[in-house]
């Protein structure tokens, strides 16, 4: 949607697409009669998307739906980022005298 194809697009062809979809293509129509206001809040969104700031991001990805998999992946790897910290404090002491290897 950042792409100069996209933003290209004038205002009423992007309402267009967002509100009656495209067919064949796998982009739905997600517009009603009387959310046309929501269409036009993603016009205005998809204009702004070239210029969303890494905090805007990081903010948007925090309301990105998650399933249990996929919080348990963001678990495991936070634990394993951890244990390396711990595992960084401590490097190089964990020779035993004569090992040399």
């Amino acid at each position: 949607m950042r792409l100069p194809g996209t933003q290209k697009l004038t205002d009423g062809e992007i309402f267009y697409i967002i509100h009656n979809g495209i067919r064949l293509t796998g982009m739905p129509a997600w517009g009603e009669p009387s959310h046309d206001e929501d269409s036009w809040k993603l016009v205005l969104f998809i204009r702004h998307l070239p210029q969303v700031t890494p905090e805007e991001l990081k903010e948007m990805e925090d309301f990105n739906p998650k399933s249990p998999a996929d919080r348990s992946e963001e678990a495991d790897e936070q634990q394993f980022l951890n244990e390396g910290q711990k595992g960084q404090v401590s490097k190089g002491k964990h020779h035993e005298k004569g090992d040399h290897k």
